[in-house]
């Protein structure tokens, strides 16, 4: 344990105080547990490494070797003279600007090479070199493959006969594949927007040439001496976030779909509880479903149950972190083990047989967490490993898919043996529904025969349903664990506002218990609790991993498609959120949403308060140009009460600010409606 232990001789070891780090009672006690212990985790690291001020106002340029260059902002900069420059003369807006926009290329390469990593399974798969996976929804695959202009039939002899499916699989992977990197055209799915939103994108010059183009000409727009216009740097930070939102994101939920199965809803658990003292505890903390779907099979098949009960385990438990977990639960029903930041407390139960990561948001203190414990530590991926010696890598091929699942199964089910620790598993855990997809949704408000979103519109129209609210993202440990998250999503909901979910919110969500229909009755306001009671619904819907907002996109879409709130996402009664951000996938998940014409606030803080200009410009001018804005608010009330408020506008630009009033019909008033 020493590696992570305080110093013996340290005189006051700064511990994080649980209360204040965190509202849910599960994550408290685990922070007890390692203070006991002597385990630091990142709540304690919190406390010790302060943030860089200049660096939170997005004024520090390190892109040359003449810097770093500090420029804070001084009282004569927030009043408009601004003379602060850095040694090549590159002014506050210009490297905040280029800070901003290195933010967008990180976070849209992180979800769009999970998108390529998923479109080359699906290739292989409709190549028939893996046996592991197969096309499982037929029906999105055909409407994929139109939008990625594959013929689903063809002509013979003057009648119109469908193409034989393997065929166009071959096809639709090959037509996702020449998505990074066709060398003219645009991103296809763009043409999937409101067709008003598409043309402005044309008229902005912003609809994304290839993916992989645009997050590569940031990168040298942003070398020093390139692109020194904080507005012509903005114009491809929104080229290169729409490539992550109508693009790879997009093409990485869709692919997921017709190769795992499109999700639809289910019930599970969530938070610590879930883990079993006498069962085999496989924690799968991560981004890609690729190995985590042949995990789950593995782990369910009658010989490694057989294996794991022989080895003294009454079985296996499998339990997720971060967007693997939303992976595996909206299709398999599996339990949520927890948030970001609970990855480190999850081993600290000491019933962690083995920990199988993959790729983003994984600790690198999770390999001297586990040194503590018995706990495997597993990585998989060949672009993400890790230094410590004790970190077992089982690097994951999809030709091999289940023979490396079961390798990872039984090394954890070989270790259940060798726990050495007392083992302390919270017992808080929550029931919860998953697996509201854009189809699902459909489903649930119209049936099999009906399903539309007409029923959604035409509650909003009347006033039941207030608005729409997108929350998402991360656990930032800088501002209290789930707080900002449960408060303004149950501020939404007290107001009526129906929630959409994906990512750490989903998670903090289902641990709260705001993810079933029960839950309305408590938390909603009268008009959206009539509805969920209705039809059936959680007030918030789980839509899936951080990728998966690309189903919000296609939601608020098909929202436009109903009719009667507008033309264009940017009219709707909407807006998004990210109480909690903490990385840079963040930030081009809120700018795609900015461009696609939402408001967008985020807690905690933005690193562009350092260049009020800037600042400015995306605050106010990006609504002019796109219809939505970025906006920051860091109390989660206020957030929501923001977010209310912009819903409200919209409601009143639509001439539905007022609810319809419901009259009680007398019979010669139903024969009067009956006559006419």
């Amino acid at each position: 344990m020493a590696e992570t232990k305080q110093p013996a001789e340290s005189k006051a070891p700064k511990w994080a105080d649980p209360e204040a780090a965190t509202i849910d009672a599960a994550t408290q006690q685990m922070i007890r547990r390692s203070h006991e212990l002597g385990i630091e985790t990142a709540f304690d690291r919190a406390v010790t490494l302060k943030p860089c001020n200049i660096g939170n106002q997005g004024t520090c340029c390190k892109n040359c070797g003449m810097g770093p260059c500090r420029l804070p902002l001084t009282k004569s900069g927030a009043e408009g003279e601004d003379n602060r420059k850095g040694i090549c003369g590159a002014t506050p807006n210009t490297i905040a600007a280029r800070n901003f926009i290195r933010m967008i290329a990180g976070g849209a390469a992180a979800h769009s090479d999970h998108g390529r990593a998923v479109a080359e399974v699906f290739r292989a798969a409709a190549r028939k070199e893996t046996d592991a996976y197969r096309i499982k929804d037929i029906r999105k695959l055909m409407d994929v493959a139109g939008w990625l202009n594959v013929a689903t039939t063809v002509e013979v002899e003057g009648r119109t006969l469908s193409r034989d499916t393997d065929e166009i699989a071959r096809e639709v992977a090959e037509a996702a594949m020449a998505e990074w990197g066709k060398a003219e055209g645009e991103v296809l799915f763009a043409k999937r927007a409101p067709a008003p939103r598409y043309a402005l994108w044309k008229k902005m010059g912003v609809v994304p040439r290839n993916i992989d183009r645009e997050i590569v000409e940031i990168m040298h727009r942003t070398h020093i001496g390139v692109d020194q216009d904080y507005r012509n740097l903005m114009k491809q930070g929104t080229r290169a976030a729409l490539a992550d939102g109508w693009g790879g994101s997009m093409l990485a939920t869709e692919l997921q779909d017709i190769l795992f199965g499109t999700p639809a809803p289910l019930t599970s658990e969530a938070n610590l509880g879930v883990l079993k003292e006498d069962m085999v505890n496989l924690v799968i903390h991560g981004h890609e479903p690729v190995l985590s779907e042949m995990i789950v099979a593995a782990a369910n098949s009658p010989e490694m149950q057989t294996y794991a009960r022989a080895q003294g385990a009454k079985g296996i438990q499998l339990s997720g972190i971060c967007c693997t977990a939303n992976e595996i639960l909206q299709r398999h029903g599996v339990p949520l083990c927890g948030t970001f930041l609970q990855q480190e407390l999850a081993i600290i139960t000491g019933a962690c047989d083995a920990m199988v990561v993959d790729i983003q948001c994984i600790f690198q203190n999770l390999a001297n967490v586990a040194k503590c414990f018995h706990t495997k530590l597993i990585t998989t991926h060949p672009i993400a490993r890790m230094e410590q010696d004790n970190v077992i890598h089982i690097e994951f091929d999809e030709h091999y898919a289940i023979e490396d699942a079961k390798q990872i199964v039984k090394l954890a089910i070989d270790n259940f043996k060798n726990r050495k620790a007392e083992v302390m598993i919270p017992r808080q855990k929550a029931p919860m529904v998953a697996g509201f997809g854009v189809e699902a949704i459909e489903y649930h408000l119209g049936g099999s025969f009906r399903g539309s979103y007409h029923p959604l519109n035409d509650n909003i129209i009347n006033g039941r349903i207030r608005g729409i609210g997108g929350v998402v993202g991360c656990n930032n440990v800088r501002t209290r664990h789930n707080d900002g998250h449960i408060q303004v999503v149950k501020e939404l909901i007290k107001n009526d506002v129906i929630v959409l979910t994906t990512g750490c919110n989903a998670i903090a969500c289902a641990m709260e218990g705001l993810l079933t229909p029960e839950s309305a009755k408590v938390f909603c306001g009268p008009g959206l609790a009539e509805v969920c009671e209705t039809v059936g619904i959680p007030p918030v819907l789980h839509m899936g991993s951080c990728v998966d907002n690309s189903r919000i996109l296609l939601a608020a879409t098909e929202v436009v498609k109903a009719g009667g709130l507008g033309n264009d996402i940017s009219d709707l009664p909407a807006a998004g959120s990210a109480p909690e951000w903490m990385s840079e996938k963040a930030i081009s998940i809120g700018h795609y949403f900015v461009a696609s014409g939402v408001y967008t606030v985020f807690g905690v803080t933005l690193p562009v308060s350092g260049a009020p200009v800037f600042q400015k410009y995306l605050f106010e001018e990006f609504e002019k140009m796109y219809g939505g804005m970025w906006d920051l608010e860091a109390d989660p009330v206020q957030h929501a009460r923001k977010m209310i408020a912009h819903i409200d506008r919209k409601r009143k630009a639509l001439g539905i600010d007022r609810a319809r009033q419901r009259i009680m019909m007398d019979m010669a008033s139903r024969r009067a409606l009956e006559t006419a």
